[in-house]
């Protein structure tokens, strides 16, 4: 870029929301610009290789359901693969397989005896995830509002069952064990998961933003390119170059939002830890998604058992998460293998992944969404001003296009 450039619209941020704000407004035919601080794009959404293994920046999984997902994003190019659909609950002594009883139903209902659910309970949440997945989402976001653990018990969900299996999973999906997560939200979510598939894409999450970015004209997107602080028509980079534009379009985090946004309230960020490890022998031959009913740390999955190229030589890559950024690795390494059953001791910790700002917490009562202006000129998008997801931020994203293109033809909407 020249010292001194314009353009109509100036994109701050290249992840989710800030590509489908970009893509949208070139589609309407406005000149856009895409300013990404980062090495390359994505935001929360990368991917990193090392040693060569395949590590997201973060455990995260991909839901096929989205609205904005389907119509975004070309699934069969990501080489999605699935998990198994449940998850098994372990405490240290034993592990209880928890299907979902709507896409397996002869292995769900022939586990009952010895399920980590009554048959009441289990009743219960079948028929509270069908319904999810029936109404619309209009009507789920109209819905009376509380919080997730009072649904769960208005809905009839037995304490027993909310403490010791939801309470464990839901830990891991909002990154609060709290259950104080607005009921609305939890519906959603509820509802995403029934209707849609657990993935990972073959060359990790890293590919969905990647996609999305491919799809910019040529030269409208630029990396390594840090915003030091917003003008009264621009923005000023932090290596002293300046660009104007008519409308900036703020798709950052949350903390950098705050900071090029002064005035702008930010909900609080949940926070979460990732390690990975390299283990000789895969500690279980299975996608599937091993739960903490202990909440000593959220969950565990051997990452190579779902998506068998991203660790190489035969080797298992295991992903154990935890609450919080100040997670001590040799613990949550130890409660791995507890989980598992196996001796973890000789697991090499290959890395860490400290994410303050992993997902904004969504307590009631929540916005499910909001406007993006902010001042003339000046909009914010992310799954921040949504829901706290990828159909959120990319949501959120294509409401700033419809805002900025509107307010740039004079008819305000």
């Amino acid at each position: 870029m020249s010292r001194q450039t314009a353009v109509e619209v100036i994109v701050v941020g290249a992840g989710p929301a800030g590509l489908a704000c970009a893509l949208d407004l070139t589609a309407a035919g406005r000149e856009v610009l895409v300013l990404e601080a980062s090495d390359d794009v994505g935001g929360r959404m990368r991917t990193d290789v090392v040693e060569g293994f395949r590590l997201d920046r973060g455990f995260q999984v991909f839901n096929t359901s989205y609205p904005q997902v389907r119509r975004r994003v070309d699934l069969g190019a990501l080489r999605l693969r699935p998990f198994t659909p449940g998850f098994l609950l372990a405490d240290g002594r034993r592990s209880r397989r928890l299907l979902d009883p709507t896409r397996r139903p002869a292995q769900a209902l022939g586990l009952l005896p010895d399920g980590p659910l009554p048959l009441r309970d289990l009743a219960t949440v079948g028929l509270l995830g069908l319904c999810d997945a029936a109404l619309p989402a209009a009507v789920l976001k109209r819905a009376p509002e509380t919080t997730t653990e009072r649904a769960l018990r208005r809905a009839g969900v037995s304490r027993r069952t909310v403490d010791g299996v939801l309470r464990p999973f839901l830990a891991g999906v909002f990154l609060e064990d709290g259950l104080e997560t607005s009921s609305r939200m939890f519906h959603l979510v509820w509802r995403s998961m029934v209707r849609g598939s657990l993935c990972l894409p073959g060359e990790g999450i890293g590919a969905v933003p990647r996609q999305l970015a491919a799809r910019l004209p040529e030269g409208r997107l630029v990396c390594r390119a840090p915003v030091e602080r917003l003008t009264a028509d621009g923005v000023v980079l932090a290596d002293g170059a300046v660009l104007r534009g008519r409308a900036v379009v703020v798709a950052t985090g949350m903390a950098a939002a705050a900071r090029l946004l002064p005035g702008l309230e930010v909900p609080t960020a949940r926070a979460v830890t990732t390690f990975y490890h390299v283990a000789s022998v895969s500690p279980l031959r299975e996608p599937v998604l091993v739960v903490d009913a202990q909440r000593r740390v959220l969950n565990t999955v051997v990452l190579s058992e779902v998506v068998p190229g991203c660790a190489p030589d035969g080797r298992a890559l295991v992903s154990t998460s935890v609450l919080g950024a100040e997670a001590d690795e040799r613990a949550a390494r130890r409660r791995a293998g507890e989980l598992y059953g196996v001796d973890s001791s000789a697991w090499r910790p290959l890395a860490d992944y400290r994410i303050a700002e992993a997902l904004p917490a969504g307590p009631a009562p929540l916005p499910l969404s909001r406007s993006t202006r902010f001042a003339p000129g000046r909009y914010v998008c992310g799954d921040h001003r949504a829901t706290a997801s990828v159909q959120g931020a990319l949501a959120s994203g294509a409401r700033a296009a419809r805002e900025v293109s509107a307010d740039l033809a004079g008819t305000r909407r």
